[in-house]
Order: structure tokens, then C-alpha cells, then sequence
């Protein structure tokens, strides 16, 4: 009756929380449909703090208040409706009530279509994922977060809570999930999360990832068991940037993987000090071990790997071998193999001992232990190299001593520009060997008689060519003295008619002599 004699927004807003509280929501809806005054925002709110739900339904859809009305759709649990609603508010502050809501109630699939229009903002990511991890909803909010890494607003928040989660709760699908999106994980919040899960084999894949060779190489020799793969350790290996990284990785292959050594020293050959390596394996008793790698760096002829080159050859018994490495490689302490040698059971590697003193000008040693064994032939080459004459005469009396007098004649021969005739002709007649020493004489006779000739022919020589020089000095006078003679006579003056001489030309020196 009022509202008919007066137009006032206090009635009409009266009207409409009357018919509210009064249930009959036909009226209402039809009072709000018609022109009117009332304050609808007013009248929802009254209706929304009364629980007149319903009502401040109709009131928020008039208006209309998305807002509002997702939130009484909530109360009313009709949740499709209210995400509809949610859309087209689209607030944050309402997508978290909804998607909160729905978790509640078990509506799992409309809460990831409120959760897909949340976690696109980093700043609110954190706290849906803590609202559905306090509830125990850890398989829907990765299923939400799964689908949220599709979206064209994905950020990296999302990408590194998904690894979390699947580190926490799905840690077999957090290696294809790296795999897949390192780049856009934040690695440092990943690897934080893997250490303290002691998730050893993604760890080191995460800190390959982040460039922390170091750290990568170190988990994997600390928890080999879950982390350690032969070709991954090998590309960690040649980044490395500490060496003692690097050594410990040495080691743990010697202890755990010893087959596989040589390998990975050929990979890290250039990062490495090959007499460190050595002193390694020396002091764990492996030197055969990494034969292969010692003979691939004996280029570099450094002596701690010669040497031990060296020990490993005389230890096969291959003296080809060692004679290869002597002669290619001078840096290794030589007297020390040698007198290693020297007590050697094999013939061979005694005559390498002699060798290296022969190449270390020790021809004494050289000799005697080639004389020992009975090797003449290299006694007496060591003795013609070694250019010292008294070595090359003890060596004759040696053989003579013997009794090999076939190998005194040798010997005269090959030293035959060390040995004097006269020591040889002497050893010769007091021992019977004359027959022996005779091919030694005619050679020496020979070649003093050459060289006789050749002094000879010399002298010849030089007096003609000296004669000649004096000849030709001759000559030489002859011609002065007679072109000084012409030269005399052409400097006369010519007579006069008179009979006397025709006075001097002007700057002639004649002239000038008379006065």
C-alpha cells in the first residue's frame, strides 16, 4: 500500500528483504524484475548473513555480482554452477573460494578447472599447493599442476612444484620430468629438494644441468649405487674444475670399477698429471692395471711414466718392447735399469743393460757384461763406438785369453783404428797368432803405404806448383824492368834545329827539374 502512494528506496529494498525472509522467491523474482528502487546489493548481503541463500542468489544474479554469487552457489553446493559463476567474475580472491570449496566437497575436477585460473599467478601458486597438500590431496593437485604446464601463462613456478611433488610423491617420473623441463625448472629449489630426499640419481642430473660438475661428480661417487653411469661420469668428468675432484673419481674407479679405468683416463688425458696417476696406481699395487693409458701418454716422455712403462715391460718378460721404449724414450733414470738388468736371468735384457750403458757412455760396464755372457759381437761394436784404446787392446787380450782366435781377428779389424800395430803384433807373436794378426798388418801396411804415396804425391805437387810461382814471378820482373825502360827512353825531349833541346811544354815535370 505504501509503495503505491510512494516511490522510496527504503520500501522497495523493504519489499525485496521481506519477500526473502519470507521464502516466496516467485514474488521476489518478479518484484526484482519489474522497475523498482531497492538497493539489491544491500539486501544481498542481508540475505547472505541471514542464510537466506537462496534468495541472495536471486538478488546477486540480478544485479548482477559474480562475485558475490559464486560464493552463495558455494553455500548452496551447487559447484558447476558457481564456477560458471567464477568465470565470468574472474577474480582470484573468487577462483580460491570456488576451487577451495570444490576440494572440500571431493569435486576435484571442477576445483583443477578454478586451480588452472590460479596457479597462472606465481604469487598464488604456493598457496593452493599448500591447501591441497594439507588435506592430503597430493595425486590431484599434480594431475592440477600436469595440466597447468600445458598453459600458455605456464611459469616456472609451476614447472619446479611439479618436480617437488613428483620428488615427494611420483619420484619415478621425476627424472623424465627433468629430463623434459630443466630449463625451466628452478634448479636450485629442485636440487635443495633432492638432497634432502636423497634422490641421488637426479641430484646429479640436476647439477649437470646447473653446471656444477664438481657437485655432480662427487654425488656420484658418494652414492654410486643409485647414481653412478659410466658414460654420464665420463662427459662430468672432462668439466670438472677442481683436479682433486677429478683424482677422487680416479680413485673410486680403481676401487669400484677397475675395468673401466683405462677408459676414462684416455677421456681425461688432458686434464690430469700422468705422474700423479702413476704415484696412484703405484701405491695401490695396479700399475699393470692401466698399462694401456701409461702407453698412450709415454709420447709426452715424462720420466715417472717411462720408468714405469719400463718396470711393467721387464716384469711381462718383453725385452722387444723394452728395447723400443729405451731407444724412443731418454727420460727415465738409466743406471738404475741398467743395474736393474744387469741381474736379469734373460740374456736379453742383459744386453739391454749393456745397451743403455753403451748409450750412457758407460763402455767399461758395456764390455764387461757383454763379455760376460759371451756376446763378442757386441763387444766389440761397443768397443770400436767407444773410440778408447785401451778398451779395444783389453778386449784382444780377452779374446786371446779365451782362446777364440777367430774372434781376435775380428776384433783387429773393427778396431783396427784403435788398436796400434805394434801392441798387435806384439799380442800376435807371443801367443802364436802371427797367421792371425797378418790380414791386421797388410790392411795397416796398406794404408800407410797410401798414405805415404799420398804424402808423396802431395810433395810432387806443391814443388811444381812451386816452381811455377817462381817462373812466373820472373816473368813478371821482366816485363816491369822493360816497361820501365821504354818509359825512361819515351821521356826525352825531342832536339831543335839547332841541336838543342826544345824547351819544356807548360806543367811538364821535366821542367821544372832543371830549375
Amino acid at each position: 500500500m505504501v509503495r503505491k502512494r510512494v516511490k522510496d528506496p527504503k520500501v522497495d529494498t523493504e519489499i525485496v528483504h521481506s519477500y526473502a525472509r519470507a521464502g516466496d522467491l516467485p514474488a521476489l523474482e518478479a518484484f526484482v524484475a519489474a522497475p523498482h528502487l531497492a538497493d539489491l546489493r544491500a539486501v544481498g548481503d542481508r540475505c547472505a548473513e541471514e542464510g537466506l541463500h537462496d534468495a541472495a542468489r536471486l538478488v546477486f544474479a540480478t544485479i548482477p555480482d559474480y562475485g558475490r554469487l559464486a560464493s552463495t552457489l558455494v553455500k548452496l553446493h551447487r559447484y558447476q554452477a558457481a564456477v560458471d559463476a567464477a568465470r565470468k567474475a574472474n577474480s582470484p580472491r573468487t577462483w580460491k573460494e570456488v576451487c577451495y570449496a570444490c576440494v572440500e566437497e571431493g569435486e576435484f575436477k571442477l576445483a583443477q578447472l578454478c586451480g588452472l585460473n590460479i596457479i597462472v599467478a606465481a604469487d598464488d601458486l604456493a598457496e593452493v599447493a599448500e591447501f591441497y597438500t594439507q588435506r592430503g590431496h597430493a595425486d590431484e593437485l599434480i594431475a592440477l599442476l600436469e595440466s597447468g604446464i600445458g598453459l600458455e601463462r605456464a611459469h616456472m613456478g609451476i614447472f619446479t612444484e611439479l618436480g617437488a611433488l613428483y620428488a615427494r610423491h611420483r619420484p619415478e617420473r621425476l627424472m623424465e620430468h627433468l629430463k623434459l623441463f630443466a630449463p625451466r625448472c628452478n634448479v636450485p629449489a629442485l636440487i635443495r629438494v633432492c638432497e634432502e630426499l636423497e634422490l641421488w640419481r637426479e641430484l646429479t642430473f640436476l647439477y649437470v644441468a646447473y653446471d656444477e660438475y664438481d657437485n655432480a661428480l662427487g654425488v656420484m661417487v658418494g652414492h654410486a649405487a643409485a647414481a653412478w653411469e659410466h658414460v654420464q661420469f665420463k662427459d662430468v668428468a672432462v668439466k670438472v674444475k677442481a683436479a682433486e675432484t677429478l683424482y677422487k673419481g680416479i680413485s673410486f674407479y680403481l676401487e669400484e670399477h677397475p675395468e673401466l679405468l683405462n677408459d676414462l683416463l684416455k677421456v681425461v688425458e688432458s686434464r690430469v698429471d700422468h705422474s700423479r696417476v702413476v704415484d696412484i696406481m703405484r701405491r695401490a699395487g695396479q700399475l699393470p692395471l692401466v698399462k694401456e693409458y701409461l702407453v698412450s701418454v709415454q709420447k709426452n716422455d715424462l720420466q715417472a711414466v717411462n720408468e714405469a712403462v719400463n718396470e711393467l715391460l721387464v716384469g711381462e718378460g718383453d725385452a722387444a718392447g723394452l728395447r723400443d721404449s729405451i731407444t724412443s724414450y731418454e727420460n727415465y733414470d738409466a743406471l738404475a735399469l741398467a743395474g736393474r738388468l744387469e741381474q736379469h736371468e734373460d740374456t736379453e735384457f742383459r744386453r739391454l743393460a749393456a745397451l743403455i750403458y753403451k748409450r750412457n757412455l758407460k763402455w767399461h760396464k758395456a764390455v764387461a757384461l757383454a763379455k760376460t755372457d759371451k756376446l763378442y759381437e757386441d763387444a766389440m761394436e761397443t768397443a770400436a763406438q767407444s773410440g778408447e784404446r785401451g778398451i779395444a787392446e783389453d778386449l784382444l787380450r780377452f779374446f786371446v785369453e779365451e782362446g777364440a782366435h777367430d774372434r781376435f781377428a775380428e776384433c783387429l779389424d773393427r778396431c783396427r783404428d784403435l788398436v796400434k800395430p805394434d801392441v798387435a803384433l806384439e799380442v800376435a807373436w807371443r801367443n802364436g797368432l802371427t797367421d792371425a794378426v797378418m790380414p791386421y798388418l797388410i790392411s795397416v801396411l796398406r794404408d800407410y803405404t797410401t798414405k805415404v804415396d799420398t804424402l808423396v804425391h802431395e810433395r810432387k805437387e806443391a814443388q811444381e806448383a812451386s816452381k811455377l810461382d817462381e817462373e812466373a814471378k820472373k816473368q813478371q820482373e821482366q816485363a816491369a824492368n822493360a816497361y820501365l825502360h821504354l818509359n825512361s827512353y819515351l821521356a826525352l825531349p825531342a832536339p831543335t834545329s839547332n841541336g838543342a833541346p826544345s824547351p819544356p811544354a807548360f806543367g811538364d815535370a821535366a821542367g821544372f827539374d832543371r830549375f
